[in-house]
């Protein structure tokens, strides 16, 4: 059975909808990338932040009232319209929602807390659901009148591209006729802090696969796609998955739990590496990612394949970034994309040698073939690939 990828709604860094969105792609936007701090630390970093301003919920989601949630609603506007017509054609029912996230609204309830600190009570605005991870997809089919089977995956880096693959399945299982899937997270200071605990953050705009790279930029955004068994232009290809628990924080070093994901991707593509056009890569910017997922991408696809990190403009948005980076390929791929350019690999050029050499792409990087390939690496080795391809 083959499965479509209809619409697509995007808000991260680099702006908010389709068109901003690969527009500032393609020229190298990076001013959503600003500073932050000084963390507890007394370090500074840099995050991708969106900077479209939110509004409120309404009065009836006000207990689901959180960043995450009013990113959530800001992407949803954009296929408001194209969810209704399905609601209309295969009822509310058979429509399912399910959200990867890994921060939910922990900011509200830092908010709160300071305000329980410093006045001896919790806002009555605040509510425990505003950052209850498993609200998202709750709150998402609230808001867009959905009654199929809802539920939110929370697996680290990798969760919005886990969801995918498991809506794939509610489709195989005829579950549902189509389903609202993507990811969403927003920043917090438990997060930023967290990983400058780390010592994982870097305080410039990261350097992906550089010699000099020292550490990751979080980000924020939403992303949410319409899949379906209609024919449309996109198609997802092939979903892989692994879980090689090889540590907590640390991917395991040769890669064979990432390159379990891109094989079982591939298969799942019916495609041979030979006919992926472009690997967004995890490029995290951090040593030890970088090394394995070079080494990984030099044994599958050789050192020619065109492949870039996308996070030294959108940041690393966690729980989204799954979707976020299937996201940029789903657009890449779109008929908007009329010169089929790819984006450009964004760092200092200075190439670790310890590194296999990798076809980062340049200023002029195309694409030929319309199969593309995306790849999430999280905690707890949790891998995923994703390809994409056009009909």
């Amino acid at each position: 059975m083959s499965v479509y990828l209809a619409d697509l709604a995007i808000i991260n860094a680099l702006g908010s909808g389709k068109a901003e969105v690969l527009e500032n792609l393609l020229r190298g936007d990076q001013s959503g990338m600003q500073p932050c701090g000084p963390l507890l630390t007394g370090r500074f970093g840099v995050v991708g932040r969106v900077t479209q301003a939110m509004s409120k919920l309404s009065e009836e989601f006000a207990e689901f009232d959180c960043r995450n949630n009013q990113l959530l609603v800001a992407a949803a506007a954009q296929i408001e319209g194209a969810v209704n017509d399905l609601k209309s054609t295969c009822g509310a029912h058979r429509i399912a929602v399910l959200v990867g996230t890994s921060t939910s609204g922990i900011a509200a309830a830092e908010t709160a807390l300071i305000a329980l600190r410093e006045s001896g009570h919790m806002p009555a605005a605040y509510h425990y659901r505003q950052q209850e991870i498993g609200t998202a997809a709750e709150f998402l089919a609230r808001y867009l009148g959905i009654d199929g089977p809802r539920y939110t995956i929370s697996t680290a880096c990798s969760s919005s591209a886990k969801a995918l693959g498991s809506a794939e399945r509610l489709l195989d299982a005829n579950l549902c006729d189509a389903v609202v899937v993507g990811g969403c997270d927003s920043l917090c200071e438990l997060t930023i802090n967290g990983f400058d605990a780390l010592e994982a953050m870097s305080d410039k705009i990261c350097n992906p696969f550089s010699a000099n790279r020292d550490g990751i930029n979080i980000g924020e955004g939403a992303a949410l796609f319409l899949m379906t068994r209609t024919e449309a232009p996109i198609r997802l290809a092939g979903v892989g998955e692994s879980s090689d628990a090889y540590h907590v924080s640390a991917p395991e070093p040769s890669g064979k739990g990432a390159e379990l994901a891109i094989r079982a991707a591939l298969a799942a593509a019916d495609a041979e590496p030979r006919q992926i056009a472009y690997v967004n890569l995890h490029g995290t910017a951090t040593i030890k990612n970088d090394e394995m997922e070079s080494r990984v991408i030099d044994r599958v696809f050789g050192p020619d394949m065109p492949c870039s990190s996308t996070k030294s403009q959108i940041g690393h948005t966690l729980g989204a970034a799954g979707a976020q980076e299937v996201g940029l390929c789903w657009l890449l791929l779109n008929e908007s994309n009329t010169r089929r350019r790819l984006p450009q690999h964004l760092w200092d050029h200075e190439a670790d040698r310890g590194l296999p050499s990798i076809g980062l792409t340049g200023e002029d990087a195309q694409w030929r073939r319309g199969l593309f390939m995306s790849n999430s690496f999280a905690f707890g080795g949790s891998n995923v690939s994703v390809v994409l391809g056009r009909s």
